[in-house]
C-alpha cells in the first residue's frame, strides 16, 4: 500500500527542488527547510559512522556545517530527482565528517597509515578475525585513522557503488528498501553490494577497522 503522506512529500519536495534548480537563493534555502528533519537525521546517522568526531561533535554543529556544503552545492549541481538530491546531501555531509575526522585524527596523533596496522586485523589475543566484519569502535589513534580512510574509500567510489554503500550502511536502509528505492532487482543489488565490499577489502589492504 502506498503511505500517501509519504507521496504527498516527495511530490513538495521534488517541486521545491525544481524551483531551487531554476536558480533562486531563496527557493533553496526553502527546499532545505522542508528536508531540514530528515536531513538532521540522515547525518545523526552517518555521524555514527565516525567514532573520532562523534567523540567531540553534536549532530547540531554537523549538520549545519554540511547544510552550508550543500547549499553551496546547489547553486552549481541541478540534482533531477529527490533521490539524486539526497545522494547529494548525504555526500556533503560525508565530507564534512571526513575533514572533521582527519582534524581529530591530527590532533590526537593518529598519524599511522594504513599499510602500517599490524593490529586492526586481531581480536586482541593474537587471533585473526574475518577482515569484512568491523571491530569493536574505539578511540585508538590507529582505528581512527583506519576508520578515516575507509570513508575516504567510501567517497572515491563510483556514483552507483557510492549511492548503495550510502543506503544500506550510513541511512541504515535494508536490501529490500534500498533495492526499492533504486528500482532495481534485489538480487541486483545484492551483486553490488558484494562487489562493494570486495573493493573497499582490496583499497584497505584487507584492514578494515
Amino acid at each position: 500500500m502506498v503511505d500517501r503522506s509519504q507521496h504527498s512529500t516527495a511530490n513538495v519536495t521534488q517541486h521545491l527542488l525544481a524551483k531551487a534548480n531554476n536558480g533562486a537563493e531563496a527557493s533553496r534555502e526553502q527546499l532545505l527547510q522542508h528536508c531540514c528533519d530528515r536531513l538532521e537525521r540522515l547525518s545523526r546517522k552517518m555521524l555514527r559512522s565516525f567514532p573520532s568526531v562523534q567523540r567531540w561533535e553534536q549532530t547540531d554543529d554537523v549538520f549545519q556545517n554540511a547544510s552550508m556544503r550543500l547549499m553551496r552545492s546547489l547553486e552549481d549541481v541541478k540534482p533531477e530527482s529527490v533521490r539524486h538530491f539526497f545522494a547529494l546531501a548525504a555526500t556533503r555531509i560525508r565530507r564534512e565528517l571526513i575533514d572533521l575526522a582527519r582534524h581529530y585524527s591530527r590532533a590526537n596523533g593518529a598519524t599511522v597509515s594504513i599499510a602500517g596496522h599490524h593490529s586492526a586485523n586481531s581480536n586482541g589475543n593474537g587471533k585473526q578475525r574475518n577482515s569484512t566484519e568491523p571491530a569493536k569502535l574505539t578511540n585508538a589513534p590507529d582505528q581512527l585513522a583506519c576508520w578515516t580512510e575507509l570513508h575516504t574509500q567510501i567517497a572515491n567510489l563510483p556514483d552507483e557503488e557510492r549511492e548503495v554503500c550510502e543506503l544500506l550502511w550510513y541511512q541504515g536502509l535494508t536490501q529490500p528498501e534500498a533495492a526499492e528505492l533504486l528500482d532495481m532487482p534485489l538480487r541486483a543489488l545484492k551483486r553490488r553490494w558484494q562487489k562493494i565490499r570486495i573493493t573497499l577489502h582490496d583499497a584497505m589492504n584487507g584492514q578494515f577497522p
